[in-house]
């Protein structure tokens, strides 16, 4: 960890960056995302406020997931009766991502804007932590309360975390490319000895205020390192930052997971879904295809 300068110089994208505010010992995390998410959300033909909102389930789920202490699969969900009756997206242990939306495009509105009410409706946000076969799988569930993730995510920390945390996110593109920034400031459980009530309130109502003061094109802006934010917003009051954690578009879908899950599936099942002699599996996520005509098909059961 190192205490943070104007001339810090820190990776732009495609990280989260721990950080705590030394005068207040409040914790938090920025997420910078570049490359990695123009290819998640350019892997479907999304309509722009569609994207727009895969986006920002994908950065909420990265702050989620940069809090927990895991080794396997974080998973953030939406159901609604909108339409964007899904929103799925995966963040790995590894840094590794992927998301992906369903959409009913004759619902939508051109003009949109990228709120949870008027495209997902009113529905559930689940969380979920796998860890492997044999672990017990974590699960949170709340109902999607408020406009934004962002707002959904707060209200799911006070809700079941009982934890206050602010939260600031900017999707958009720029240069043609999508980009994305969040940033959230948690108030945790303090050890020992708390501060008077006062001034703890006092420190976290300045941190949200100067949360507030951070504009979209500084999220979003190319050239400004992810630590150059935080040293803006946060140099008066000491800003330390901790090792960041690099992120990456990946799909875990391969050949041989396909070939797995066939081979779990009844062979007259598996035949019945035969187009034209062959047999094609399309990914939801990253839109790879796989196909199998008859003798890749007798292999995969023999």
């Amino acid at each position: 960890m190192s205490d943070l300068t104007a001339s810090s110089d820190p990776a732009t994208d495609d990280i989260v960056q721990p950080f705590q505010i030394e005068a207040s010992a409040l914790r938090g995390r920025l997420v910078r995302l570049g490359a990695a998410l123009d290819e998640i959300l350019n892997q479907h033909a999304y309509p722009e406020p569609v994207a727009t909102l895969l986006g920002e389930a994908i950065a909420v789920a990265i702050l989620m997931a940069s809090a927990l202490k895991y080794e396997g699969v974080f998973t953030l969900q939406t159901r609604g009766d909108g339409p964007v009756p899904l929103l799925v997206v995966d963040v790995a242990s590894t840094g590794d991502l992927r998301g992906y939306a369903r959409f009913e495009a004759d619902r939508l509105s051109a003009a949109a804007p990228p709120a949870v009410s008027s495209l997902i409706g009113t529905g559930l946000l689940a969380f979920t932590v796998d860890q492997g076969e044999f672990t017990e799988r974590y699960q949170g569930i709340v109902d999607l309360t408020g406009e934004t993730l962002a707002e959904c995510l707060q209200h799911y920390f006070r809700q079941s975390e009982q934890l206050d945390a602010g939260i600031r996110l900017a999707v958009g593109r720029r240069d043609g490319r999508w980009r994305a920034g969040a940033l959230m400031v948690q108030r945790l459980p303090e050890p020992g000895q708390p501060p008077p009530a006062s001034d703890r309130e006092d420190d976290w109502r300045r941190a949200m205020v100067l949360l507030g003061s951070a504009r979209e094109d500084e999220f979003l802006d190319t050239g400004l390192a992810a630590n150059g934010l935080l040293y803006r917003l946060y140099h008066e009051d000491g800003v330390r930052v901790f090792a960041p954690h690099a992120l990456r578009a990946a799909c875990r879908c391969s050949r041989e997971r396909v070939i797995d899950t066939l081979a779990a599936l009844p062979r007259p099942e598996v035949e019945a879904l035969k187009e034209d002699g062959r047999i094609y599996v399309q990914c939801e996520f990253c839109n790879s295809s796989y196909s199998f005509d008859d003798a890749q098909l007798a292999a995969v059961f023999d």
